[in-house]
């Protein structure tokens, strides 16, 4: 079948409310008034976060998920569609609310959430074998979060083996602890790229060493490409047995205002340069420019730019390095 999309972006969609500043480290109490910056009003969630970015750097993009059929629906609707996404497969479920997250950002742009997890995690095996024939449309799948979707997560090795089956790659993302290595190991021989965060890696694996890491992941089945995101430490990939490359960091090109979406902006740009027929190393530095490029503003897209930007930025870090 002709690919017509590069990229569908599957699982957590979510209508976030960014309230900044709030000190984490101090407990609000009852009865305050907490003075705070304007609310902003942004989507969240890996559907959001890494399609918007793909989008922007120019990959033909969709959503596959589910919404509620409310009036938070119509912001997740109304942005996708502003950003150039595919929204044909953002379903709307007849009873469960969107989902929606208050994210609260302190100075230093860390940030805690009070999260509400809505339809997406009513996303099962169903749903997505119903729909082959549009995986069979794109390139790849990027999907997540691993642990958070519970009626998924039995048959996630059958749902990912059937996408491959039909020409899609696949591309799987953590969230939160990452989950435990018995939920993870038997989805890893179907999945094409793997870079869960040092935290999720960390708990999945029992292992403090990002190499040790990696290899566990192999020696469950992972044939792809693996890797684990370090922050401000860059991150380590690999794309076989025994190789290693080391991602250097990239220097934000603005103030650090916010965090939230780095890592699912990275997985979007690893995609798009893995998709482009980029090295693993080329990739990984435009993943860590997307990731960089990200925590300059509030919310996990708003500073997303296009592929010429985020290329720029990567190759003047290559060059300083």
């Amino acid at each position: 079948m002709e690919k017509t999309l590069d990229v569908i972006a599957c699982g957590s969609c979510v209508v976030d409310v960014l309230v900044r500043p709030v000190d984490l480290d101090r407990a609000i109490g009852p009865g305050q008034l907490v003075r705070t910056e304007p609310l902003l009003l942004t989507t969240g969630g890996i559907v959001s976060n890494a399609g918007i970015t793909l989008a922007r750097l120019g990959m033909r993009t969709a959503a596959f998920t589910y919404r509620g059929n409310d009036e938070w629906a119509d912001v997740i609707q109304s942005r996708y569609e502003a950003e150039g996404i595919d929204t044909s497969h953002l379903l709307a479920h007849p009873t469960a609310p969107t989902s929606t997250t208050a994210v609260l950002i302190d100075e230093a742009g860390e940030r805690s959430f009070l999260h509400a997890v809505g339809a997406p995690k009513l996303l099962d095996k169903d749903a997505f074998l119903s729909q082959l024939d549009f995986f069979a449309q794109s390139r790849a799948m990027l999907l997540g979060y691993i642990s958070l979707l519970p009626n998924l997560q039995d048959d996630l090795p059958e749902v990912l083996q059937a996408a491959r089956g039909v020409g899609c790659m696949t591309a799987l993302d953590a969230s939160g602890t990452g989950g435990t290595f018995e939920e993870i190991a038997p989805v890893l021989p179907h999945v094409d790229v793997y870079v869960p965060s040092l935290k999720e890696a960390s708990h999945q694996t029992a292992l403090s060493d990002p190499a040790a890491m990696i290899a566990k992941f192999r020696a469950a089945g992972a044939a792809g490409v693996l890797g684990v995101k370090l922050g401000e430490r860059g991150a380590l990939l690999s794309d076989a047995e025994g190789n290693l490359i080391e991602v250097p960091p990239i220097a934000p090109p603005g103030p650090v205002n916010d965090t939230t979406g780095a890592g699912d902006s990275f997985m979007g740009g690893l995609l798009c340069g893995l998709l482009r027929g980029m090295t693993l190393a080329e990739a990984g530095r435009l993943a860590a420019a997307c990731g960089a490029i990200c925590v300059t503003a509030l919310g996990g897209t708003t500073a997303a730019g296009d592929f010429d930007t985020a290329a720029k930025l990567a190759g003047e870090a290559e060059a300083d390095s």
